[in-house]
């Protein structure tokens, strides 16, 4: 899939926060005035965040409303239910979704 030279950069960002943290996804995200949030896998005894529920919160604890676009790179055939709700809330209907190598595999 051929994306946008901006999307591409999602993907970027996002394969990035996953490789810096070694953790199951990285996600980024970028917000309605061009600026970008990247997260990883929160995993922790009192916090469980998907990645792209960590760039989302990055996003909208900066006061962000909206995002144009979004990009989770992860080895799981699909988005689980709690980023895709996410996204939908922040009105991105379907992220795009990457494999460790970058390679897009779908919206």
């Amino acid at each position: 899939m051929d994306l946008d030279p901006e999307d591409g950069k999602l993907v970027t960002l996002a394969r990035s926060a996953r490789a810096r943290t070694g953790a199951a996804e990285g996600a980024a995200v970028r917000d309605d005035m061009g600026r970008t949030y990247a997260a990883a896998t929160v995993a922790l005894p009192s916090l469980s965040l998907t990645a792209l529920q960590a760039a989302a919160a990055a996003a909208v604890s900066s006061g962000v409303q909206r995002l144009e676009a979004a990009a989770v790179v992860t080895e799981a055939a699909e988005l689980d239910a709690d980023s895709l709700q996410v996204a939908a809330d922040l009105g991105v209907d379907r992220p795009y979704v990457a494999g460790p190598d970058g390679e897009v595999r779908g919206s």
